[in-house]
C-alpha cells in the first residue's frame, strides 16, 4: 500500500475511476463464468486464462496503486474528459487494498483449477461478478468496506 514520502495520505483519486474499472471487469467476469460452464477444453482453457489475466490486473492495481492500472489510463484518456470535476475525492488506499481482495480471489480460482476442481474458475469468476457489480453500479465497494473494517480493528494502521 502506498504513503507519500512524509507519512501523510497519498492524494486523493477521482471514485468514478475505480467504478469504471469495476464496470470492465465486471463483463470480464460474466465473459470467464460462462466459458467456464462450457464443456469444451477450448473454452475451460479460456476461462482460466482470462481468470490469470483478471489476477495480474488485480495484482498490477494492488502494487501500483489505482492510478496506475491500466484501466485507470483508459479512463482518464477516454472517459474522464467527458465527466465534469468529481464532487469529492477519495483515499487511494481502499481501492487499492480492493485490488489485492480481488487478486485473491482470482487467486484462489486459479488455484482450484491447478487442483482439479471442476467449477473453480467458475466460482472465482461469479464472486467477482458479484464484486465487481455491487462497485460498478451502486458504488459499494466490498474490498474497501474490508479495508475499513480491518483499519478500525487496529489491523491496518497507516493513515
Amino acid at each position: 500500500m502506498s504513503t507519500s514520502a512524509n507519512g501523510t495520505t497519498p492524494a486523493g483519486i477521482d471514485p468514478r475511476g475505480p467504478r469504471f474499472g469495476a464496470a470492465i471487469t465486471n463483463v470480464l467476469s460474466v465473459i470467464i463464468f460462462f466459458l467456464a460452464l462450457d464443456e469444451g477444453v477450448i473454452n475451460q482453457n479460456a476461462a482460466y486464462l482470462l481468470l490469470i489475466f483478471a489476477a495480474v490486473l488485480f495484482a498490477f492495481g494492488w502494487l501500483f496503486g489505482p492510478s496506475s492500472h491500466p484501466y485507470s489510463w483508459l479512463y482518464k484518456k477516454l472517459v474522464k474528459p467527458r465527466l465534469g470535476a468529481p464532487k469529492e475525492l477519495e483515499d487511494p488506499r481502499p481501492p487499492q487494498f480492493a485490488q489485492a481482495v480481488g487478486l485473491f480471489v482470482a487467486g484462489v480460482g486459479v488455484v482450484l483449477q491447478v487442483v482439479g476442481v471442476r467449477y473453480g474458475v467458475a466460482i472465482a469468476a461469479a464472486a467477482l461478478f458479484a464484486a465487481t457489480t455491487l462497485q460498478a453500479y451502486f458504488a459499494y465497494c466490498l474490498g474497501c468496506q474490508i479495508y475499513l473494517a480491518l483499519k478500525r480493528a487496529g489491523v491496518i494502521r497507516n493513515g
